[in-house]
């Protein structure tokens, strides 16, 4: 049925009292009527009700903690911050030596993992936003048993990496950025923000893998894919392959660190890795950025995997936090992230999420990278980065969206496991979601901390033209 032949149904309901209404518009006042608004079969059209699948409205702050609530409680119950006896089972609270029977209790996730850096951020970010003090402490908590295993392990793994045991010895000799920057990056927020624990050693030994040992091309970009130590070359999964996940691996950490430090030369290092990372991976006709990219290589297909595009808009929201305004690559920085929020923009899904493959339809949505972004499009509606009118009622539908992928019990679906970096659309289209695939927790707490800032600081309702702003609040 075509839009005319409905008008004519409605109008014709309407004269012949069908609805439920109390109208009285003869024929010859239609013409004034018309003049003034919507003829009255129009402004029935527009009344009719709409069934939207995902929530479309602005969440109170209640609401969206009761979300996080439900997040907080799997997580701290699934994460335990504790120590036991790998061979007898036994709880060990003696951290004065290293014992190589020493293990951290199971749980779902890990605690050294760089999607747990995520985690302590997305609780730190929780724990400002509601001013419950349970989100703050569980980062503190594991930070601090992070710390004295640190002191505890380290001399035994920096004297003799092979044969040395530690809990967590991916930390403590890393071999990647994903060994290192995003928790590093926490470690540092959390001691800016006033925790307790003593960062000291764990921020040298991140810190120092990031800036010093992490491979680079010629011109200083972190890349994958370096020497092997053995007179080769390891294959990530080629030769000086830059993926676009280390705009968040290790630039934030430099940005931080310029900020702990107060050493410029971290700012000036953060901002070129944007900029040089956007030169070769950012399509502008799109407003996107690939997934990986090859130094040498001649043509490269663009596959713009969902994550590691919020990895990259991520990047810039936190490095813009630091990154003093009369910085060089400041400008720069917020120039970008301000084309990217753009590009994004235009691939939001009907239902608020974005795809797998952003710019493919026929992939399924996914819940982490819309998470990402909800928290990156929020953030810079709040610092003033994008326009509250244009961007604010985007981030609430996709909070929404996010939040509809939390379950009862509070784990998160729809989240892609880890994931490679490859050059065809298969490998990415197919690759499986679980609730206990770790990237996505970290950032639904982002998300929900920003929306509540953001939900505060301006106001959002339903009119005839949709969700749209309606002022900043008082």
């Amino acid at each position: 049925m075509n839009a005319s032949t409905l008008r004519r149904c409605v109008t014709g309901a309407l004269a012949a009292g069908l609805f439920p209404v109390a109208l009285n518009v003869s024929a010859q006042e239609a013409p004034v009527a018309q003049e003034k608004g919507p003829a009255p079969a129009d402004a029935m059209l527009h009344a009719l009700a709409v069934t939207y699948p995902t929530p479309y409205r602005a969440m109170e702050t209640a609401e969206v903690k009761a979300v996080l609530d439900r997040v907080f409680a799997y997580l701290d119950s699934t994460t335990p911050a504790e120590l036991i006896s790998k061979s007898s089972g036994a709880a060990v609270t003696d951290l004065s030596r290293a014992d190589p029977d020493t293990v951290l209790k199971p749980g779902d996730f890990r605690l050294t993992s760089y999607e747990w850096g995520v985690t302590y951020l997305g609780m730190l970010a929780a724990g400002a936003a509601t001013g419950d003090q349970r989100y703050t402490d569980y980062t503190v908590k594991r930070h601090q048993l992070l710390s004295q295993l640190t002191k505890a392990y380290y001399p035994a793994v920096k004297a003799d990496p092979k044969n040395a045991h530690a809990p967590i010895k991916s930390f403590l000799n890393p071999h990647a950025l994903d060994d290192a920057g995003a928790l590093c990056h926490s470690f540092m927020k959390a001691k800016l923000g006033g925790s307790p624990v003593d960062y000291g050693q764990m921020i040298g030994i991140c810190g120092d893998f990031v800036t010093k040992q992490e491979y680079r091309l010629k011109d200083g970009t972190l890349a994958r894919g370096g020497p092997d130590g053995k007179g080769g070359v390891k294959m990530r999964p080629l030769p000086d392959t830059l993926w676009l996940d280390d705009m968040f691996m290790g630039v934030p950490t430099m940005a931080y660190l310029g900020a702990v430090s107060g050493d410029r030369k971290h700012f000036d290092d953060a901002g070129k890795q944007v900029l040089q990372f956007s030169k070769r991976m950012f399509n502008p006709q799109l407003g996107i950025y690939m997934h990986g990219y090859v130094e040498g290589l001649r043509d490269h297909p663009e596959m713009h995997w969902a994550r590691a595009n919020g990895w990259a808009v991520m990047s810039m929201v936190e490095i813009l936090e630091v990154l003093p305004k009369n910085h060089k690559h400041y400008k720069a920085v917020l120039e970008q992230l301000r084309a990217h929020i753009k590009g994004l923009a235009s691939y939001q899904t009907r239902d608020g999420f974005w795809h797998q493959l952003i710019d493919r339809p026929d992939t399924y949505q996914e819940t982490s990278a819309t998470a990402i972004y909800t928290y990156a499009i929020a953030r810079a509606v709040n610092r003033g980065y994008v326009d509250a009118q244009m961007y604010g009622p985007m981030a609430n539908l996709a909070w929404n969206a996010v939040a509809s992928k939390v379950t009862a019990n509070g784990q998160i679906e729809g989240i892609c496991v880890g994931t490679g970096m490859a050059f065809d659309p298969a490998f990415y289209a197919y690759r499986p979601t679980s609730v206990k695939a770790a990237h996505g927790y970290g950032p639904a707490l982002l998300a929900g901390a920003e929306i509540i800032e953001m939900n505060k600081k301006f106001k959002f309702g339903l009119n005839d033209s949709g969700l749209m702003y309606q002022g900043a609040r008082q």
